[in-house]
């Protein structure tokens, strides 16, 4: 018998038997819906995580740093390893990785009118910007080969007090200083201890005089207000070239604080870097790059790391989810079972007669699998279309509340395709049992049967 004839002799025997049909489909759709609900609320969750996570820095990123730390800024303990540029031309052919940038951060007093801020200044190159994706607000990022531009985070004004009272107004009073960083004229002194201890006298007795301030424009800010926290919104930024020459100019051969000396209390004549960012091709190869750079002798951190741990409490919620939802297909293929056995029941002289005159076993046996994929496709299909709508008034309710999610529920292709094709299979298998016992009934015993 053909495989056509086969199927649409299914489709009738369905058809003839409405009411029992619907009711077995009605659970499959349940199971699926249940199914494809509960699974895409597991995968909404960790998307959102995710979209969260990437806004705060670069996931792909792993920031190198020395084994350990200066014991002061003026550098009074030497260290084997620097942060070079043999280190950074080494990491750039490391396999997977995609660029490497280096960072040099100092500190420095800027003012701006009335009032003064300690910030944490950070140099890169402008490629490194873009890669850590530091979103600009207004202006653009510094210029390479220009005079030193500061790119201002969003929260950096909020860290500026009254120089004359030493007020913090905004962590007071909740009023921001009336300067504009990105408009009004700025001044900074990078020698910060020598701006301290201005007004004393040092171990000569001599007056300590006030360092030189000098002035640096501003090129751009972070996108934001003084209230959105990220991973860029209290620092500042420029060309590291540019910060370069500033400090070898503003300190003229002398010691530059949080570099480190020679044993005879000389300074290098390279500027060696705080950190080195290594941005990789790829998160599933970032825990391999930051272990060939541990056995390197540096220490790493990424956050890939911590998002690893999250991404996997995250699958266990969504395989406990989806668990729950497929209780109800389990309950669904009790349901197909139970039908099919019924239908075989009924349908013993027919058996009979089909297997007298000559129809093969087999081609029984894909008579009533096939029934049961019929009420697997109806059902996993009505209730993948059941499941988007639910997704869809799910995210409506929630974007219009104020937790700051829009798309709880996703339901992607992939998952959509896979939930009717296993609502299918699942179909087939509750009919295996019953298609087994139409092959094996006896054609004398089921032509005499009523």
């Amino acid at each position: 018998m053909k495989i056509l004839d086969l199927l649409r002799m299914s489709a009738d025997s369905l058809l003839k038997r409405k009411v029992r049909t619907v009711l077995t489909v009605l659970g499959v759709v349940i199971g699926t819906t249940s199914i494809v609900v509960m699974i895409s609320l597991g995968i909404g969750m960790k998307n959102s995580m995710l979209e969260e996570m990437e806004s705060y820095g670069n996931l792909r990123a792993i920031e190198v740093s020395l084994p350990g730390r200066y014991s002061d800024e003026s550098g009074g303990e030497t260290e084997e390893k620097y942060l070079d540029d043999a280190l950074v031309q080494t990491l750039s052919q490391l396999e997977y990785v995609e660029s490497v940038s280096a960072i040099l951060q100092t500190s420095a007093i800027i003012r701006a009118g009335n009032y003064e801020c300690y910030a944490n200044i950070q140099g890169m190159s402008i490629e490194a910007m873009e890669t850590m994706g530091i979103p600009l607000g207004e202006g653009s990022y510094p210029t390479p080969g220009d005079e030193l531009k500061f790119l201002y985070g969003n929260c950096v004004i909020s860290d500026f007090y009254n120089a004359k009272t030493n007020v913090y107004e905004y962590w007071e009073t909740g009023t921001l200083p009336d300067i504009n960083l990105y408009a009004d004229p700025v001044y900074v002194i990078f020698d910060v201890d020598k701006y301290y201890a201005a007004g004393g006298t040092d171990e000569n007795g001599q007056a300590i005089l006030p360092p030189k301030k000098y002035m640096v424009d501003s090129c751009g800010m972070v996108e934001g207000g003084p209230d959105d926290w990220n991973n860029y919104c209290y620092y500042v930024y420029c060309d590291i070239e540019a910060l370069k020459l500033q400090l070898q100019r503003v300190f003229k051969g002398g010691v530059i604080p949080g570099q480190p000396i020679q044993k005879s209390g000389k300074p290098y004549k390279e500027i060696f870097y705080t950190t080195i960012y290594v941005n990789v091709d790829d998160m599933e190869h970032v825990t391999q790059v930051q272990n060939l750079i541990t056995d390197m002798g540096y220490e790493t951190y990424a956050e890939a790391e911590w998002i690893e741990s999250q991404m996997q409490e995250m699958n266990i919620i969504q395989a406990v989810l989806g668990g729950i939802g497929a209780v109800s297909l389990f309950v669904a293929a009790i349901g197909i079972t139970n039908t099919m056995m019924m239908s075989i029941y009924e349908r013993t002289k027919e058996i009979g007669i089909m297997k007298v005159i000559g129809c093969r076993i087999r081609d029984i046996q894909v008579l009533f699998l096939a029934e049961a994929g019929y009420i697997g496709l109806l059902g996993g299909a009505i209730g993948v279309g059941l499941s988007y709508a639910l997704s869809a008034l799910v995210n409506r309710i929630i974007s219009s509340s104020d937790i700051g999610i829009t798309k709880i529920s996703q339901i992607p292709i992939w998952l959509a395709g896979a939930s009717v094709l296993f609502a299918i299979l699942i179909g087939m298998l509750s009919g295996l049992l019953p298609s087994i016992r139409a092959m094996r009934l006896s054609p004398l015993a089921a032509i005499r049967s009523e």
